[in-house]
């Protein structure tokens, strides 16, 4: 008997009628011969609504409060959710991520996974039960509150489990039926990929692709957790993302060249204007940054002006830590020694990804002729051995994507996608 850990996002326990379909779908797995593990989500936009709430009564909610509150959702899908499969006939215990053993850091909002000790949660599927977990959360290792883990947190729960519990498989169902070689709201010609590796993966979650969280992606591969992504809206097979290829058959599933095309606007760009060119200013800055618990994307330094000395520096990073940053650097003016500060978050990001672009000699030129054709203009660039990144204006995001998608041949002959719920997690 074979242990399965399957995920299952807001829009797919948005209402009754979503629960109960999942738990049908939970049981045929345990009717399959499985012991079987949910983690679920919060029902449809109920932690958006929480967090409304929050910021109604406190404009800036404790983060340790924020968090009792937020895990409230959770809780509520997976009482929920045992109580459907009981009444179809079948054993279900649920359990908060704390109960589940999830042991995080203090950080709260956004906390790390240290550990994962699911005593709890052998013993239950061992008794024959179905275990239902609550996503997103744990309790911290030192002070024993309850914390969060951040947007699509469930998914690197359901991860963290399935290593923990050496589980054969982690299915995450969404309301998409995979992952797709574009977001399918934007291309609608966007064709579903059936196997995918863990670095293309990791690749496309940290450029935008919001199917699979980076974290989650991240945990898999470390653990080498095969993850099946597909959708429980339909009965269809999805997408698997694993470290070897999947085989139908006798036919091997093989890597494409490209794997897909990702866009991402929700970050800005901080450029730091005037900076002396001489050893230490760059780290002066990103120290100031990283103090400031603020992640970076993409870094760009212009070359110094031969009259004066000063170069530029620009990177990107979430539009929700912009005003943290521009009060960080002001306040360390004097010691890192710019002019001025400049902040723009009408950008986006487009990135193309696959293994096979270090082999193939013209991608970058193909890339960079697809978007001069749509007239998108570019203003930074990244690159790695299988992505090539660029920002440009928001506006001009979705065409550049659809442009790309086409001109690397990854349109489908039909509209493909289908987009169930309306979310996307």
């Amino acid at each position: 008997m074979g242990l399965v850990v399957q995920k299952y996002g807001g829009s797919s326990v948005a209402d009754a009628e979503g629960i109960k379909r999942v738990a049908k779908r939970i049981v045929e797995a345990k009717k399959n011969g499985n012991q079987v593990v949910a983690v679920v989500s919060a029902m449809g936009d109920t932690t958006d609504e929480l967090i409304d709430l929050a910021e109604q009564v406190s404009p800036i909610p404790a983060g340790r409060e924020l968090d009792m509150l937020l895990t409230a959702g959770e809780r509520i899908s997976m009482a929920l959710l045992a109580m459907a499969i009981k009444s179809l006939g079948h054993n279900a215990q649920s359990f908060t991520g704390s109960q589940a053993g999830v042991i995080t850091d203090s950080v709260h909002n956004k906390a790390r996974i240290i550990d994962v000790t699911p005593g709890r949660i052998r013993a239950s599927v061992d008794e024959g039960n179905i275990a239902i977990v609550a996503g997103f959360q744990g309790v911290s290792q030192d002070k024993k509150d309850i914390t969060t883990l951040g947007r699509g947190g469930s998914d690197t729960t359901a991860v963290a489990l399935a290593a923990a519990l050496d589980a054969e498989v982690c299915e995450i169902y969404t309301d998409v039926d995979g992952v797709f070689t574009a977001d399918p709201r934007v291309v609608k010609k966007a064709r579903k990929i059936d196997w995918i590796s863990f670095e293309d993966m990791l690749e496309l979650a940290s450029s935008g692709s919001k199917v699979l969280l980076h974290r989650c992606v991240e945990y898999a591969r470390r653990y080498n957790i095969p993850i099946h992504v597909r959708s429980s809206f339909s009965g269809l097979q999805g997408t698997w993302v694993s470290s070897e290829p999947i085989t139908r058959g006798e036919k091997q599933v093989e890597q494409a060249i490209i794997s897909g095309v990702a866009h991402d606007t929700s970050e800005a760009k901080i450029t730091v204007v005037g900076v002396p060119d001489k050893p230490g200013e760059a780290a002066a800055i990103f120290r100031t940054i990283a103090d400031a618990e603020i992640n970076i994307d993409m870094v760009v330094q212009n070359v110094s002006a031969a009259s004066t000395g000063l170069t530029d520096i620009s990177f990107t990073l979430p539009k929700t830590e912009g005003r943290k940053a521009i009060d960080a650097l002001e306040k360390n003016k004097g010691g890192i020694g710019f002019d001025s500060l400049r902040y723009d978050d009408q950008i986006g990001k487009i990135s193309l990804v696959g293994a096979g672009m270090k082999t193939n000699p013209g991608v970058t030129a193909a890339f960079f002729e697809a978007l001069s054709d749509a007239g998108v203009n570019i203003e930074l660039i990244s690159t790695s051995e299988i992505r090539i990144s660029v920002v440009t204006r928001a506006d001009d995001v979705n065409e550049a994507v659809r442009a790309v998608h086409t001109a690397f041949g990854l349109d489908s002959d039909s509209d493909e996608a289908v987009v169930y719920g309306g979310t996307g997690r």
